[in-house]
């Protein structure tokens, strides 16, 4: 059940509860046949407005235990001589709600201003008005509200605990899982990454030095060299930090078209729109979106061209991938870990992606990701 859900029932079931109150007071007081005087009609306002103003009693629970209250001393001086169970169910609520003081001192002052109002309904008999003051408020009912209370504020706030509990073990074991991987990759990529690295600046340098033409193969490996130690050592800062260094996003979009370009694609970007107001997940997946594509198209697609536009709208960043690579209807790839990768991210932020070939020849990749600009 949802928490708007639930706010509802709560609220239907306080107002069914005020008005089931409500009602038993009326009857009461209409069973003891008063005349309709102006005084008589007053009662009966002050014992339906003592129970429906029970509704509010989760908003506001020291205002309805005043308002309760106060009618209850009022019907009573108007001579009805009915119970006071709205008050009762006012305590209970302020109680639970924390306010143990306030609800002690409304009731001490209750149990003292009922008497006084049996003798201001005519009462001349001080035993009979405290006698009739005590039939409308037990203090054996009035302790008993008070305890239910008080059990059920020590039993949601234990259960409150619980969960912070739980979800501090959680967050601890999710923290030891970050170190872990991040250990893991340290170990098993930063050597052969560093290897890649120093082989492909060492022929780099050597074919210079020799006064040769550097291949542009070599040239990108050595740039991807350079991107994955920079990748890796980002990847491993967030893994440590719990993500408070956030890595790359839609302003380093650029350099990868720049960098696809340097592997013979002719690679194309457009960026429309506001982008200072995209938010930092959505800037890391549109990144981790082009990055992906990228690759994919350099490595299986055999294509010549590529486009990326990114359009920056109100509430909705689109992304489009093209290329002219030997995808087609016909022969659509199979899709695989960084599209699966692509999907997941998107879809985490609540958006749309569509991967496919295109009609013309080639592949297009299209993403919608929604824009929360008050976040």
């Amino acid at each position: 059940m949802s928490a708007d859900e639930a706010g509802v029932r709560g609220r239907v079931g306080d107002w069914v509860i005020a008005v089931g109150v409500a009602t038993a007071l009326l009857v009461t007081g209409l069973s003891e046949q008063h005349s309709a005087t102006s005084l008589d009609l007053l009662g009966y306002a002050l014992l339906t407005a003592g129970g429906l103003v029970l509704a509010a009693r989760r908003r506001a629970p020291v205002a309805v235990l005043t308002v309760a209250g106060l009618c209850a001393v009022g019907y009573q001086a108007a001579g009805f001589n009915v119970p006071a169970v709205a008050y009762l169910f006012a305590v209970y609520a302020a109680v639970r709600a924390g306010h143990r003081t306030i609800t002690v001192s409304a009731s001490v002052t209750m149990l003292a201003a009922l008497p006084l109002a049996a003798l201001a309904s005519g009462l001349h008999d001080t035993g009979e008005a405290f006698a009739r003051a005590r039939g409308a408020l037990e203090i054996a009912w009035l302790i008993a509200a008070g305890a239910a209370g008080e059990a059920l504020r020590q039993a949601e706030r234990r259960a409150d605990e619980a969960e912070r509990t739980r979800e501090e073990t959680a967050r601890r074991r999710a923290d030891e899982e970050r170190l872990r991987i991040a250990r893991e990759l340290h170990d098993s990529l930063t050597h052969q990454i560093s290897v890649i690295k120093v082989q492909s600046e060492v022929a780099v340098h050597v074919a210079r030095k020799r006064g040769e033409q550097v291949p542009e193969a070599l040239l990108a490996i050595q740039e991807a060299g350079r991107e994955a130690t920079r990748e890796l050592r980002a990847t491993l800062q967030a893994l440590r930090d719990d993500d408070t260094t956030p890595p790359r996003g839609l302003d380093h979009v650029p350099e990868l078209v720049e960098r696809a370009s340097r592997t013979g694609l002719e690679a194309t970007l457009t960026i429309e729109g506001q982008r200072q107001d995209v938010p930092t997940a959505v800037g890391r997946t549109v990144y981790r979106i082009v990055q992906e594509s990228l690759t994919n198209i350099a490595r299986h697609a055999d294509a010549g061209t590529a486009s990326v536009r990114i359009d920056c709208r109100t509430d909705v960043l689109a992304i489009r991938i093209d290329d002219d690579g030997k995808a087609t209807p016909d022969t659509a790839p199979k899709p695989g870990v960084g599209l699966l990768g692509m999907r997941e991210r998107v879809t985490a932020l609540g958006g749309r992606l569509r991967a496919e070939p295109r009609g013309e020849g080639g592949f297009t990749i299209q993403a919608e990701l929604p824009l929360d600009r008050t976040s």
